[in-house]
C-alpha cells in the first residue's frame, strides 16, 4: 500500500514543512509515546553504562534522594513499577551502598528508605548526565517548543493519572 498524502511538520524555525506522508501507525498517540519512551530510555542506559546502574536503579534512586523517609510501596507507586521488582531494586540499591533501609517507628512492618552518603554523592555525580540525556533527547525541538511539548505532555499525564498503574494491560484494575 502507498500513502500519497503528505504530512507536515516543524523545522528549526517554527515553519511547516512538507515531509513524505508515513504508515498511519506512527501517528497514533500510543504508539508514538511508546517509541518515545523507548527512545529515552536507551539514550539514559547509554549514558549510564560505565557506571552499573540500570535506568530503573536511576528512578528509584532519584526518588529515594527527593523523597527521603518514602516507604517502599509508596516508591513503587512513584515509581511506577510494581512492588516485587521496585524491592528487587531496593535490594540491588542497598548491595551497593546506595540505599538503606530502617524501620517505621510506628509499624514495624513499613520500611522507610535512604539514601547512604554514597548515594548522594553518587546521584549528585550522576544528575548533570541524566538531565544531558533529556537535552540531547529534546535537541531537535527549539526552546519554546520544549516547554510546549512538556507543558502538553504533563497535562495528558495529570488528566490521566487514573490509569497508571504498573503491570497495565496484564492484569485487571483493582475495583475502586
Amino acid at each position: 500500500m502507498i500513502i500519497t498524502k503528505a504530512t507536515a511538520s516543524l523545522d528549526r524555525s517554527s515553519r511547516i514543512i512538507a515531509e513524505p506522508a508515513s504508515p498511519t501507525y506512527r501517528r497514533v498517540p500510543a504508539y508514538l509515546i511508546r517509541r518515545l519512551m523507548m527512545i529515552s530510555t536507551a539514550i539514559v542506559a547509554e549514558e549510564f553504562e560505565d557506571e552499573d546502574m540500570s535506568v530503573s536503579q536511576w528512578a528509584v534512586l532519584s526518588m529515594v534522594d527527593n523523597h527521603p523517609e518514602i516507604d517502599q510501596s509508596h516508591l513503587a507507586e512513584v515509581v511506577s513499577i510494581d512492588k516485587t521488582n521496585t524491592g528487587r531494586l531496593v535490594d540491588q540499591l542497598e548491595a551497593k551502598g546506595l540505599v538503606e533501609r530502617r524501620p517505621n517507628d510506628s509499624d514495624r512492618r513499613v520500611w522507610m528508605l535512604h539514601c547512604t552518603s554514597l548515594g548522594h554523592k553518587t546521584r549528585k555525580r550522576l544528575r548533570p548526565r541524566a538531565l544531558a540525556t533529556q537535552e540531547r533527547l529534546l535537541s531537535c525541538l527549539e526552546p519554546a517548543q520544549r516547554e510546549l511539548f512538556i507543558d502538553l505532555m504533563s497535562h495528558v499525564v495529570m488528566v490521566n493519572e487514573k490509569y497508571v498503574r504498573p503491570g497495565a494491560g496484564r492484569r485487571k484494575p483493582k475495583s475502586r
